[in-house]
């Protein structure tokens, strides 16, 4: 049997992410935030997709970073998913963050804030902070990495197994040989097969790989 993250969520969750997805696909049609002919089915397996993270919990309190958020994926559904953290969801496009945050307020989500500008500049933030990075196929892993990194929280081990270590948790796709030897010298990764926990074909080739620090 497929493991299944909707069956954590609470009515409420439900409704919210319900209704999220509803958003979604109605501003879709208007501005490019997942593919175009993505259809309601489409849009409930993106959100599926992006609660692949929550497989393991995140620190209670946690920042966690979405860079290139687009419409939200993965950050509104891990915030609904997680009211426990704090999502800060990045994106460099006007229309996408206007449209995010129009979303947000709907939703009356208090636990994530959109940032709008390049990847780059908050990372150069000297006031930003972040305890987990994520990300949904959206930059190479060396970038991710690179990022998290020049903002990272210090964090104190050990972790609880069923409890994400901080670091880089991506979803992606295809060939990741080359991206995981990019920075395979200055952090342990661990390759988590989407398909393992879900044998649907729209899983195959997918994978969560999860970046930590060497210590």
């Amino acid at each position: 049997m497929p493991w299944d993250p909707f069956r954590a969520l609470s009515d409420e969750q439900r409704r919210l992410l319900n209704a999220y997805q509803a958003m979604l696909l109605d501003f879709n049609r208007r501005i490019n935030l997942v593919s175009r002919d993505a259809d309601a089915e489409a849009v409930r397996m993106h959100c599926l997709h992006c609660l692949f993270l929550t497989h393991r919990r995140f620190l209670p309190g946690a920042v966690v970073v979405d860079w290139g958020t687009g419409g939200g994926l993965p950050a509104v559904p891990l915030a609904i998913a997680c009211p426990d953290i704090q999502v800060v969801a990045v994106d460099k496009v006007g229309k996408k963050v206007q449209t995010l945050r129009a979303m947000i307020r709907r939703l009356g989500l208090a636990n994530i804030r959109v940032w709008h500008g390049p990847a780059e500049a908050l990372a150069e933030d000297t006031h930003a902070e972040c305890t987990y990075s994520v990300s949904r196929a959206t930059a190479p892993l060396r970038d991710l990495w690179g990022w998290h990194d020049r903002i990272a929280r210090p964090f104190a081990d050990p972790m609880a197994a069923d409890t994400w270590r901080p670091g880089v948790i991506c979803l992606k796709g295809g060939d990741l040989t080359d991206e995981i030897a990019s920075i395979a010298g200055e952090a342990d990764i661990e390759r988590i097969e989407l398909a393992d926990m879900d044998p649907r074909p729209w899983f195959r080739d997918k994978a969560m790989l999860a970046c930590t620090a060497r210590t």
